[in-house]
């Protein structure tokens, strides 16, 4: 899918501000906070980053309910030096690192009373108010090293933010930790060779994971579109970093090559013996194309690392083509029984999700809310009914397509019930193009 085709992939070229969105259905009174969703949308067509759908400087949408209504839905593009400049406004300026300024079109994650829009690559986080204006450039509190990651995780047991940052002029990898005060604590730069994309991690309780995989930085092709590439030969190996140890402590597992962009979730049995990590395994990507992350679809797939012995056993949980998985941010480094994930629709035309798939990876077994012809879903994102709720009592928040409306719905799903389909829809007045991740931020924080 190029920048030249149209329908659901073209960017869309007005930010706006709607107040009191109709609803169908009923939404929980439980929910109150903003669904805030990142992605690419091209401020022009004609730059190499717009030639595929999923390049482009970051657009924050975001709708706010409470008490049973949607308040306001909001689109706002982050304001970098260039995006400030090509719309006519004043440059917010801000630390730098390498002199790299870009609009963050990966995440959102919010942390330390700080809403952040997050890439990776070297680049900093640009912070965003409530209403996704943009406030610049946030360095922790100019505590951070260098730059930071499209990924992070926050530790359920310590309320610490996680990171593992890499960038096209380091030869090692970054494992952050920031404390709960917003500003870096401690960091470990573990070296690696030939520059490898590390676009997520995993953590355990006593370990940070780190996926050294034939995906690499290649800056050369930056100029045609993705800097990226399938390294073939390239040796494929797991890293298994102690939270609080050194570079050297790693211990790298062999793997056979493939690419993760996005694991689920891991944890520690068997006394510590045993890490389990379930993610999202391609065959390979970023092969043959400088412009597009094309290669084989993703499955879901259980690993188990053992420690004592230093090997990796795979087991595929599922035939579907899947990503984007997400889990209970509750249940994040222990384990847990409950994930959500988009079936991939073959080809990618017409968008991206068939369906939203709940697993349950202790028994096996899944149900899938699934979108009409014609229509799309994005990323799930979980939001407990209450702090101490079961796993499962909660809400999947998704942005769908309709095409009957030709815009897009905001659906709520019961977490315990994801094949009903919505007990609410939230119907939004605009097309939001497909996007990457995003998260909710409840109004308590």
């Amino acid at each position: 899918m190029t920048g030249a085709d149209r329908g659901l992939f073209a960017p869309v070229h007005d930010e706006i501000t709607a107040f009191d969105l109709p609803v169908t259905g009923r939404l929980p009174e439980s929910l109150r906070g903003r669904y805030l969703r990142n992605g690419p949308n091209p401020l022009t067509g004609d730059e190499p980053a717009a030639r595929h759908w999923s390049g482009g400087e970051g657009m924050i949408h975001g709708v706010r309910l409470r008490n049973g209504r949607a308040e306001w839905y909001r689109n706002r593009w982050i304001r970098s030096d260039d995006v400030a400049g090509r719309l006519g406004e004043k440059l917010l300026h801000g630390p730098r690192h390498l002199g790299t300024d870009c609009a963050p079109n990966s995440h959102v994650q919010f942390f330390a009373g700080h809403c952040l829009a997050l890439v990776e690559g070297g680049a900093l986080p640009y912070e965003i108010d409530s209403e996704l204006f943009t406030i610049g450039p946030f360095d922790f509190h100019g505590t951070l090293p260098g730059g930071f990651a499209a990924h992070s995780v926050v530790d359920p047991r310590t309320g610490e933010l996680h990171a593992v940052a890499y960038c096209w002029a380091w030869p090692y990898v970054q494992h952050l930790v920031v404390g709960t005060d917003g500003c870096v604590r401690r960091r470990v730069d573990v070296p690696v060779a030939g520059r490898p994309m590390m676009h997520d991690f995993s953590l355990t309780e006593h370990h940070v994971l780190l996926y050294d995989l034939p995906v690499v930085l290649a800056p050369e092709r930056g100029r045609t579109g993705f800097p990226y590439t399938w390294e073939p030969g390239r040796p494929a190996r797991l890293g298994v970093l102690p939270r609080e140890g050194r570079a050297a402590d790693v211990r790298w597992l062999e793997v056979e090559p493939c690419c993760v962009l996005h694991p689920v979730n891991a944890y520690e049995h068997d006394g510590g013996r045993c890490v389990t990590i379930h993610l999202v395994r391609h065959e390979r990507l970023f092969d043959g194309s400088r412009t597009a992350p094309d290669g084989h679809r993703g499955r879901l797939e259980s690993w188990t690392a053992d420690l004592v012995t230093g090997t990796v056993r795979r087991q595929q949980l599922d035939d579907r083509a899947v990503e984007f998985p997400r889990a209970d941010p509750r249940r994040l480094t222990g384990p847990y029984r409950y994930a959500y994930a988009v079936h991939e629709r073959e080809g990618g035309r017409g968008g991206l999700g068939a369906g939203l798939v709940k697993f349950d990876v202790l028994r096996g077994t899944s149900e899938e809310f699934r979108v009409p012809p014609g229509g799309d879903i994005g990323e799930g994102v979980f939001v407990p009914a209450a702090a101490d709720a079961a796993e499962d009592d909660g809400w999947v928040l998704a942005f769908t397509y309709e095409p009957a409306r030709a815009a897009t719905d905001l659906v709520v799903l019961a977490a315990q019930d994801v094949a009903a389909g919505p007990v609410a829809r939230v119907h939004l007045p605009v097309r939001v193009p497909p996007g990457f991740h995003g998260n909710w931020v409840p109004d308590d924080v």
